[in-house]
């Protein structure tokens, strides 16, 4: 079994800063690409950002220059620094990542349980 486990959300005035991180476990045998997503109240789930096992990383245009998509390869872990905190930010945000288990020959895209993040003031 895989799981992701977010922590970090909370809720942060507008200007604030917030810092997710997102831990793989389980039989893991090689993890791919990992990112970030967030659904707001009525919307569809969108992309944040992206980083490749290599650090390339993409940028969704509203968080470009704000947010800083990073990870840990010996930890299996992936963060999210985001700063400027805008009431728009306001979201459940989840993690993804694609592993290729310990069982399987293939890579498999799993997600975290979401983090809710709230900016107000």
């Amino acid at each position: 079994q895989v799981q992701l486990v977010e922590s970090g959300g909370g809720l942060v005035q507008p200007g604030g800063s917030l810092r997710l991180s997102c831990a793989a476990s389980g039989s893991i045998l090689r993890l791919n690409d990992m990112g970030w997503y967030r659904q707001a109240p009525g919307k569809q789930r969108e992309l944040v950002a992206t980083i490749t096992s290599g650090g390339s990383t993409k940028y969704a245009d509203s968080v470009k220059g704000r947010f800083t998509i990073s990870r840990d390869n010996a930890k299996n872990t992936e963060y999210l620094q985001m700063n400027s905190l805008k009431p728009e930010d306001t979201a459940v945000y989840y993690c993804k990542a694609a592993v290729q288990p310990t069982t399987l020959w293939r890579f498999l895209d799993y997600w975290g349980q979401g983090t809710q993040v709230t900016v107000s003031s």
